[in-house]
């Protein structure tokens, strides 16, 4: 599915190179975490929404409460939600922050969902080690703080909630 939103055009994933999203993801590993690029293909096939911005300037990948995901994050919600939507992975490329991007690439989930009669959206955002603008980021998108866990990675999560 192709739409655009102002100058910004978002594309399925599956027509942007899988190459440099590998590399865009794992240049953020440490808010986000190590892939390997077979180990991508699969989230962006089991996703209910695996959207991007090319040549590969960012990407979101999300999952319904449906999805064979293992994930403790994702099970800390489908344990506590009957129907969401989880966001996986949202990342934009350095070079492009500020301009939109990943706020764009939100509000096309958030019309994706609501096309899906789901009416949550969920992720988790470090707290430990912390991810400051992330946090600020979602925050303004209106999600709110539901819960926090310290995951076998050693990292100290919050998650956050938004309805829609």
């Amino acid at each position: 599915m192709n739409s655009a939103t102002g100058a910004i055009q978002i594309v399925s994933m599956v027509e942007l190179d899988t190459n440099a999203l590998t590399a865009l993801n794992n240049a953020h590993a440490v808010e986000l975490s190590w892939v390997e690029k077979p180990q991508f293909e699969n989230l962006i096939r089991d996703a209910v929404y695996a959207r991007g911005i090319a040549p590969a300037k960012g990407f979101l990948i999300a999952f319904d409460q449906t999805a064979p995901y293992a994930n403790i994050n994702f099970e800390w919600f489908r344990s506590r939600y009957e129907n969401f939507i989880y966001v996986d992975r949202i990342i934009v490329d350095s070079a492009f922050r500020g301009q939109g991007v990943a706020r764009v690439l939100y509000e096309d989930l958030f019309e994706f969902a609501r096309s899906q009669r789901q009416s949550l959206i969920v992720c988790e955002v470090n707290i430990d080690p912390p991810n400051p603008a992330s946090d600020r980021f979602h925050r303004r998108l209106g999600f709110t703080h539901v819960g926090e866990s310290l995951i076998p990675s050693g990292k100290r999560v919050q998650y956050l909630a938004r309805d829609i």
